[in-house]
């Protein structure tokens, strides 16, 4: 459900009507030229022959090369391309012109150097291969059950060394009623290591990534109302923010000193409110009869993009922080809702509803060219960026006939289906 349908619900109203689009021309894909570097990631070696070692190293191997592939900056090499090589690998007499050959520009070698017990000892290293250049390497000591962590830091580390923001180590926080009650889960960028955070026997709901990964923001049914918490999952401790009407739908500013959210307070219906990072010094932005809601901050923390009511129906506004300039960014249509501003700051995605039929849209704010990024009769909703701005995760029933949570690329491609167990909606991407 998206935040705007959730502040009806919260607020004992009915959605709007459906509706069709008029004057907005809807493009159906696009292509942006991107960098797309060749790698070769051979089989890595492992020192040990045991089954558990060999296994282990294939892991690895495996997770890189799935992280990679998705970074949209390297390609690995097709399984087939290896059967060029003719000599083993060897690290440290590496024939570079034999991988040139079959087109690598990039060179990963991995061992894993030691594995003892429930421990294990694995090297990365890097090479440029045209100028037969090492570029990093590093070593990672930890036990089995990390190893996936192992290799999605390996996999940062390149990032960083190409300029990139870091993805592979960001987590997703979700609500899931798989164990019988709306509940906070967090799990990998990819899906895997889905964990429970929170245990009672009341309704969680919306989640939002503090900026610095530590809090999360979230909306507890308690008391008869819906209230503000922040979370510290590693830290084992949560505090109240606000309880004051209904509270809802936090958005954390990507410099980490505020936090604006929506609440009924001071009016029956929901206004936009701004606090400080920690949920303090909480002052009104909105002020009008209409429903405010949603509200997504801008790269830079200077600007808002919300939804409202205001001319009619569902819109999609942008306004300064202080909660002035506001001015209109969606037109045609009578329901555009829950806008997330893209962390390069030239989209917003947001979510349309076309009669019976939720999809996702990508406004360009630079061109005003919009792009359809979903297909299909269901409710595709709740819209959130990876911290690069290349992928989002939403929910969606498409294929179950459940809400379950998937994953775009900004453009449309690379869908993957996230979750499986119970229902689960509302994730957020943290930062990295």
């Amino acid at each position: 459900m998206t935040k705007k349908t959730l502040c009806y619900l919260l607020l004992g109203m009915m959605c709007c009507a459906g509706a069709t689009f008029a004057q907005q021309e809807v493009v159906m894909s696009i292509r942006e030229g991107m960098p797309i570097i060749p790698m070769a990631i051979p089989e890595f070696l492992s020192q040990e022959s045991s089954p558990e070692s060999q296994q282990a190293a294939a892991t690895l191997r495996d997770v890189i090369s799935a992280d990679l592939k998705y970074s949209r900056i390297f390609s690995p090499l097709p399984q087939s391309y290896y059967g060029y090589i003719q000599r083993e690998l060897d690290p440290d007499n590496i024939f570079f012109k034999e991988w040139e050959s079959i087109q690598a520009k990039l060179l990963i070698v991995g061992q894993l150097l030691k594995s003892e017990g429930e421990n294990i000892l694995f090297e990365g290293k890097l090479y440029d291969v045209k100028s037969e250049r090492f570029i990093f390497g590093k070593r990672y000591q930890s036990s089995k059950d990390l190893l996936r962590t192992v290799a999605h830091r390996f996999c940062d580390e390149v990032m960083k060394i190409y300029g990139e923001p870091t993805l592979f180590t960001t987590k997703i926080v979700f609500v899931s009623n798989r164990d019988g009650n709306d509940e906070l889960y967090m799990m990998d960028y990819d899906g895997y290591n889905q964990e429970r955070l929170t245990y009672n026997q009341i309704q969680d709901y919306m989640p939002a990534w503090s900026a610095d990964r530590q809090g999360i923001a979230y909306t507890a049914y308690e008391d008869g109302k819906a209230k503000l918490y922040l979370l510290y999952p590693f830290q084992a401790r949560r505090k109240l923010i606000w309880d004051k009407g209904t509270s809802f739908g936090t958005n954390f500013s990507p410099d980490g000193k505020w936090m604006a959210f929506c609440s009924t307070e001071d009016e029956s219906n929901s206004e936009i409110y701004m606090a400080t990072g920690e949920g303090e010094n909480v002052q009104r932005l909105t002020f009008n009869k209409a429903i405010d809601t949603a509200p997504s901050w801008s790269p830079t923390s200077r600007e808002l993009a919300f939804t409202s009511d205001r001319s009619g129906s569902p819109q999609i506004y942008i306004m300064d922080r202080e909660g002035s300039n506001v001015r209109r960014r969606s037109f045609g249509g009578t329901y555009h809702d829950g806008p997330a501003w893209s962390p390069t700051g030239d989209r917003l995605v947001y979510v349309s509803r076309v009669e019976a039929v939720f999809d996702l849209y990508v406004l360009n704010l630079r061109t005003d060219q919009i792009i359809k990024l979903t297909e299909g009769y269901a409710r595709n909703e709740s819209p959130a960026w990876s911290p690069e701005g290349r992928h989002l995760v939403f929910s969606s029933n498409r294929v179950t006939g459940t809400i379950q949570l998937y994953a775009i690329d900004y453009d449309g491609q690379n869908l993957r289906q996230l979750t499986s167990k119970g229902e689960n909606k509302l994730g957020d991407w943290s930062r990295q």
